[in-house]
């Protein structure tokens, strides 16, 4: 359809421009610079939002066939603004677990971005599939929405009793099957992902930063997924609000990771969403509920929970210590070293 390819089109425009022009040259990213990303991908995300009420409205490219409960361009705008706001919220989260892991590998700051760039790259196909699949799922067993509903409760209360924690990469199966097919290089060296050592295909530290990410995004994927089909089933209103809070998850980790630990109650606040919308999705069938009391509700937990935030302070020892500092820059290519390519 001409209006997926289209969007698709516009993704991969943005992306190269990203990584191609703004990012080429790796440097360490300030807060003033990841504040100022943060509202452009926000301004550009709500730019679309005005395309899909006007698509939705006018019908453009017919893109209503696949519509499903969508009733004209207000309702597709109010429910991609709350797709999008549920799959920001939930990538608080996923900045806990970023830092935590940047910490763990002792990744220097001017190479985060990249690991980022090619892990969010990864997280939209892999979402994509996901969505794809749900679409299908839900469309021929109704049922299906339960199940969703019930892992959100799960999810709620596994958040709520626990913390997240990273497991030393040997127990990651992701990065265990690496070490197994290539051996890796000792050192980082630049922002490479790919390496040799005596002549032999390697990989950098790197690359395994990047499989941590990617496994990492595989569990919010589980979560935030199924929160946005209690929205709507309509796949494209799901994968674009989806795609652009992704788009602007970079940013954000780099504008928010180093005082993470000063929202003290943002995990509490991702608690109440969860459950809230877990069992909106319970009650779907015998008690709709409007997207605008949905939207409302979200935006009042999380509000709430800033506010607690900024009132009561930080919580000492709540929270990653955000992004580590930047390590001496990586060692010169030398011939006592593993050439990386």
């Amino acid at each position: 359809m001409l209006y997926w390819m289209g969007f698709l089109l516009l993704v991969i425009g943005l992306l190269a421009l990203d990584l191609g022009v703004f990012h080429r040259k790796a440097h360490s990213i300030g807060v003033r610079e990841a504040l100022a990303w943060t509202a452009f991908w926000i301004t550009l995300a709500l730019a679309f939002n005005v395309v899909v009420y006007f698509a939705y409205e006018h019908s453009w490219l017919n893109i209503t066939a696949g519509a499903g409960q969508v009733r004209g361009g207000r309702d597709a705008a109010l429910k991609y603004f709350t797709g999008y706001v549920i799959e920001k919220s939930l990538s608080l989260d996923n900045i806990f677990v970023m830092a935590l892991l940047f910490s763990y590998f002792a990744v220097p700051r001017p190479y985060q971005h990249r690991v980022l760039f090619w892990g969010i790259l990864g997280a939209i196909g892999m979402r994509a599939i996901m969505i794809a699949a749900g679409s299908a799922l839900i469309e021929r067993f109704s049922w299906t929405v339960y199940l969703f509903g019930a892992i959100l409760i799960l999810t709620a209360g596994k958040l709520l009793i626990g913390r997240q924690e990273i497991k030393p990469p040997d127990r990651n199966p992701l990065v265990r099957l690496a070490r197994r097919i290539y051996p890796v290089t000792e050192h980082y060296d630049g922002p490479r992902f790919f390496g040799r050592i005596n002549g032999a295909r390697a990989i950098t530290p790197m690359f395994l930063v990047l499989l941590a990410v990617e496994s990492s995004d595989v569990m919010f994927a589980v979560d935030s997924i199924p929160a946005i089909f209690a929205v709507t089933t309509d796949p494209f209103i799901i994968f674009t609000s989806n795609v652009f809070a992704i788009l602007g998850l970079r940013s954000l980790y780099f504008a928010l990771a180093a005082m993470i630990h000063r929202f003290r109650y943002v995990r509490q606040a991702l608690v109440l969403v969860l459950l809230y919308v877990g069992i909106k999705m319970l009650l779907s069938h015998h008690y709709p509920i409007e997207t605008w009391i949905s939207l409302l509700v979200i935006v009042s937990i999380l509000a709430a929970a800033l506010a607690a935030s900024r009132l009561f302070g930080p919580a000492g020892a709540a929270g990653p210590a955000g992004p580590p500092a930047d390590p001496e820059p990586p060692e010169q290519k030398s011939p006592n070293r593993p050439s990386s390519t």
